[in-house]
């Protein structure tokens, strides 16, 4: 029997083959007000890639509230949709303070013309801040300049904002088994190492350090099923990742004399074809 996906794949790849890397520039995934119709599928990678069936979040939630809300980029797979409720739910049941829930993706996913990422392009990628708390309506739509710094970089410490909110903000975050990996600061993973218990620190393994993430964390899920040509990440490494080479993040790094030109690859074909429709 002829395997219809096999052929698929064989012809993206085909078309694929030959292309190469292009310059920097915006796709005009931002022409898209709307989600594109249809069964909910995550295409192509976290850095490369659209969606299709998306589902715009509420802006106000049981447990959290959505900022940054004149970006547009509050739309979700139905996966990250539902992550995001139920995070709420267990903040609220927590009596934590409301989550402030920033970028997820564009009503078509796709790559910001703007705004530092090169992820969210699939709807299972979600910023949230550090700075807890419910915003006024007014501040929701326009948050530039209201989220707080958790770390100080030039001497590698923690603010007085952080505190024991924003540990279990991460951990409620973390324990959900959705949940891929979640990227932070490298000296926000080092302070939750230094403070938990070595037989508490199992959530720390999905947690990532990486460079910037100084007033948000930045949550990725699987692929969720329903999305055959949606590409995972290879596994975290095992282990709670308090180690030498966690330390190793905060040690001065040489300054390159190189200058690499921002580049990116074509979107996947079923990607393009979305634009094309869109442009037509």
């Amino acid at each position: 029997m002829v395997n219809k996906k096999n052929i698929i794949k064989t012809a993206i790849f085909s078309v694929f083959v030959g292309l190469t890397i292009l310059p920097l520039q915006a796709a005009g995934w931002e022409q898209f007000k709307k989600p594109v119709a249809g069964k909910p599928n995550a295409i192509g990678k976290y850095t490369n890639g659209c969606l299709i069936g998306a589902q715009a979040l509420p802006f106000d939630g049981e447990g959290y509230q959505i900022v940054r809300r004149e970006k547009l980029r509050y739309f979700a797979h139905p996966e990250m949709y539902s992550y995001l409720i139920d995070l709420g739910h267990k903040i609220h049941k927590s009596h934590l303070p409301e989550m402030l829930v920033s970028d997820i993706a564009m009503p078509a996913g796709g790559r910001f013309a703007s705004g530092g990422h090169s992820s969210h392009q699939l709807g299972l990628d979600v910023d949230i801040w550090f700075k807890m708390g419910k915003l006024t309506q007014a501040q929701a739509q326009h948050s530039t300049g209201l989220a707080r710094y958790m770390v100080n970089e030039s001497n590698h410490t923690m603010t007085r904002d952080w505190g024991r909110s924003q540990a279990k903000l991460l951990e409620l975050a973390a324990k959900d088994p959705r949940v891929a990996r979640i990227f932070v600061n490298p000296m926000v993973k080092i302070k939750l190492c230094e403070t938990l218990p070595k037989a508490q620190r199992g959530w720390l393994h999905k947690v990532r350090p990486w460079f910037g993430h100084n007033d948000h964390f930045h949550v990725r899920l699987n692929c969720p099923k329903g999305s055959p040509y949606c590409e995972n990440q290879a596994a975290v490494p095992a282990g709670d990742g308090c180690n030498a080479t966690l330390y190793s993040w905060l040690e001065p790094k040489r300054p390159s004399h190189k200058v690499h030109k921002a580049i990116i690859p074509p979107p996947p074909v079923l990607c393009q074809m979305l634009l094309d429709k869109h442009k037509s």
